[in-house]
């Protein structure tokens, strides 16, 4: 348990003040966001600060990466917001329970694997576009709750404010690292805005945070195959954008960290998360980039972190509610601020005169349907098909065929790049069956049959020298493409060739 945990495992080198105190900042970071995610899916604000908590104790607990922070988030409250406004808070909460059972069974089934099919322009469009939302959403605060920009003294002391927030996070890590600057920044806003008396946003002007401990609820429905028809296309996309938003959250960190995170256990712990949060009457959530990369900028790299800011967080809801409601909207503004100018990868702008065009407009892509739409697993799915496709018709264009003819007056074809569906037309071009000899190789050696358009290519150019009566040999088919190719064994003639570095051409493919 104490090796599973990493709170106690001085192999670790946990630096427990660190740990403590960022824990206590991103508490604090959690309180203003979890309102105000609530608030997007129509929920109340408590509906999103126990899912904060329940979210980041599971996660910091059982999760796969060490120092990221789980909770209410703004891509899970998008799409959960047409279905309260439809159905109500209930079906929200049954739907947030069987996106949790569909996270688990993607854990269970190892399903994490597939994040290394994310190319790395689509993380840094996924990234960069996440900093601009997280930049975006700071900008309400300096509007009236009439949507009215801020005028006046009221506009110079919260910008004044937000400006003193961010100096002190760029500046006081120059000077020590004994308290994080981002938890130093908070507390001296709070105390220039207690003692002076300025007139600016808290916390409590919000919305109360006051409430009990998370009472657990089973979800008020019908148990009927029309409840199931409403609520799994929301869970479907829920776990997969919680999923998506999670793992890509636990790369980042792994950069940062230069640790490597696991993402099927991550999996379980949010599907795990997302289940309890459910039943303990939570909106929901998963991984929350802004908040994990406080957390890392502060130092902090074990669980005690998380579990820390989940606790106090509770204490917060039940306990300190008056305190936490006085702390300036300011100062939390310009912590968001910087964790956004943070988050940006700045060093991909500098990139774009070396980047191939493709990976620059997957990258732009990316960030755009972010930005614009707030589809996490859209942007990510918009990257991965379009760059698939240009990687295919990359590979298409590289295949090649060397030809000669030997001394026995045999024609070889030696072909270069792999052959699929890409490829195969190109393929098909390469031979002259009406003018080649009556004995014909085509030489694999540099080659591969990927996919059943390969096999039926292969098929087909066997096909037009059968026709012609001509002889035709395939060479240094591996043992894959033999299995791919054994149920064509009848119209494809794979004789014994010289071959003694492979070893895999044999006289009938099983």
């Amino acid at each position: 348990m104490k090796k599973y945990l990493n709170l106690f495992d001085f192999s670790q080198k946990v630096n427990y003040r660190t740990e403590i105190l960022s824990g206590l900042t991103v508490a604090l970071a959690l309180v203003p966001e979890a309102i105000a995610f609530a608030f997007i899916a129509g929920l109340s604000p408590l509906t999103g600060l126990y899912a904060a908590f329940v979210m980041g104790l599971v996660t910091s607990i059982l999760g796969g990466r060490p120092g990221m922070i789980s909770g209410a988030t703004g891509a899970v409250a998008v799409v959960i917001v047409s279905l309260a406004q439809q159905y109500g808070v209930e079906y929200v909460f049954a739907t947030v329970v069987l996106a949790g059972i569909l996270q688990l069974l993607a854990g269970i089934l190892r399903l994490g694997k597939l994040m290394r099919l994310v190319p790395h322009p689509v993380i840094f469009g996924f990234v960069n576009g996440l900093a601009i939302i997280i930049f975006m959403s700071q900008l309400t605060q300096f509007k009236t709750p009439e949507g009215h920009w801020l005028t006046g003294s009221t506009l110079f002391i919260f910008l004044g404010l937000v400006l003193l927030t961010m100096l002190i996070i760029w500046g006081l890590p120059k000077l020590t690292k004994v308290v994080p600057a981002s938890l130093a920044a908070i507390l001296v806003v709070f105390g220039i805005v207690f003692f002076m008396g300025l007139d600016t946003r808290t916390i409590g002007d919000i919305a109360s945070i006051q409430g009990t401990f998370p009472p657990f609820h089973i979800p008020n429905l019908p148990l009927t195959w029309e409840t199931l028809q409403i609520i799994f296309p929301f869970a479907a996309i829920v776990a997969g954008v919680g999923l998506i938003e999670s793992l890509l959250t636990l790369n980042i960190v792994d950069e940062i960290t230069e640790t490597r995170g696991r993402g099927n256990k991550e999996a379980v712990a949010q599907g795990t998360a997302n289940i309890l949060s459910g039943f303990f009457s939570g909106m929901g959530g998963c991984a929350m980039i802004g908040q994990s990369l406080i957390n890392t900028s502060n130092g902090a790299r074990a669980r005690l972190s998380g579990i820390f800011a989940a606790l106090m967080l509770l204490v917060f809801i039940m306990f300190g509610s008056s305190l936490i409601e006085k702390v300036p909207m300011a100062a939390l503004t310009g912590l968001m601020i910087m964790v956004a100018l943070g988050t940006f990868e700045w060093a991909s702008l500098k990139t774009f005169r070396r980047m191939p065009k493709s990976d620059v407009l997957v990258m732009v892509l990316v960030t755009l349907v972010t930005v614009f739409l707030h589809n996490l697993a859209l942007a990510v799915l918009v990257g991965v098909i379009i760059s698939a496709l240009v990687f295919a018709w990359d590979n298409a264009k590289r295949i090649r065929a060397r030809k000669y003819v030997d001394e026995k007056g045999v024609k070889h074809y030696e072909i270069y790049g792999p052959l699929f569906f890409g490829s195969t037309t190109l393929f098909a071009e390469k031979f002259d069956v009406l003018n080649d000899p009556e004995e014909v190789i085509i030489d694999f050696k540099e080659s591969r049959l990927v996919d059943m358009s390969a096999i039926e290519a292969v098929n087909k150019i066997t096909e037009r020298y059968r026709k012609v009566g001509k002889k035709l040999h395939l060479k240094h088919l591996s043992k894959d493409c033999q299995r791919l190719l054994a149920n064509a064994d009848d119209i494809i003639e794979v004789n014994v060739l010289e071959d003694p570095t492979y070893k895999v051409v044999v006289d009938k493919i099983e």
